[in-house]
């Protein structure tokens, strides 16, 4: 058995927890003070995923770069890939909240959006 030793993302709170692991099975979770912890750490043991936040730049925009993020989580060893994909993009002014940037980002099947508006 194996035992790793996580930090909960899930909420403020940051509850250590222990995760117990039998090869690629976990067996059992403790430390967390609310469900989530326990969901969190089974996810980040079998199946890590993270939010992608970035920029891009504007063409023609009051601003000259807008942020953007995945519009859902994406595999940990996609990341590089992500931002790679995102270091020669440059989209039109305007640009709205929810406007799609790059579709399909590095293959995950996750969009990445804008999270603001660019006039």
């Amino acid at each position: 058995m194996n035992t790793v030793n996580l930090i909960c993302i899930g909420c403020p709170l940051g509850c250590p927890l222990t995760v117990e692991m039998e090869g690629s099975e976990v067996k059992a979770v403790s430390g967390n003070t609310c469900p989530r912890g326990d969901a969190y750490a089974r996810k980040e043991m079998t199946n890590p995923t993270r939010i992608v936040t970035s920029t891009v730049r504007v063409a023609g925009g009051r601003l000259a770069m807008v942020s953007v993020k995945t519009a859902s989580d994406i595999p940990k060893g996609k990341i590089f890939d992500c931002v790679k994909a995102l270091k020669d993009v440059e989209v039109k002014a305007p640009v709205k909240i929810g406007d799609v940037i790059v579709e399909n980002v590095a293959g995950t099947g996750v969009n990445i959006i804008a999270t603001k508006n660019v006039g």
